[in-house]
């Protein structure tokens, strides 16, 4: 089945006070506030639009069936964080990272780093005590960077094994 989108630029040319929008057609962000903005509505099969829950893909059902134990990435339930970090290199970077690490009680498990021309890559794997909010550690990690002269991305760690599993 061929899917429809409607876009922002859809909206602008149909104008008008509705717009009926056929089964199965994919709304896009920018159409969908370009016709609020407009004071369209979007009409659906079923009624008024409303944006789709996220497709989480083909097989996150079954997963979600076969692999229970996973826990969702909202809390970090003492399991783990996996955390990366890429930059220029300079005195005190590493402790920058640690001394944040530990001020979320992170016990580092297991530390990766190369270092190339001046540019540093690290990985970190990290197991944090259980109940800690894992929006609040990501973010504070996230903020590091100084001068901008590196970068911190957090993942946690069951989406990280679940997105490099074979």
């Amino acid at each position: 089945m061929t899917k429809r989108f409607l876009t922002a630029e859809d909206v602008r040319r149909l104008g008008g006070p509705e717009i009926l929008l056929e089964e199965g057609t994919v709304v896009t962000p920018q159409a969908a506030e370009a016709a609020a903005t407009a004071g369209v509505r979007l009409i659906g099969p079923a009624g008024a639009y409303a944006p789709p829950l996220p497709d989480r893909g083909p097989d996150a059902a079954r997963a979600k069936a076969t692999l229970p134990h996973l826990p969702e990435p909202s809390t970090t339930d003492g399991i783990g964080l996996v955390v990366t970090v890429v930059g220029r290199n300079r005195p005190g970077v590493l402790a920058e990272i640690t001394a944040a690490l530990a001020s979320h009680e992170c016990d580092v498990a297991d530390i990766s780093q190369r270092n190339v021309g001046g540019y540093f890559h690290t990985v970190f794997t990290c197991a944090v005590p259980p109940g800690r909010d894992f929006g609040s550690v990501k973010d504070s990690l996230q903020c590091l960077g100084g001068e901008g002269d590196y970068v911190v991305r957090v993942m946690h760690e069951s989406v990280f094994r679940f997105m490099h599993r074979v």
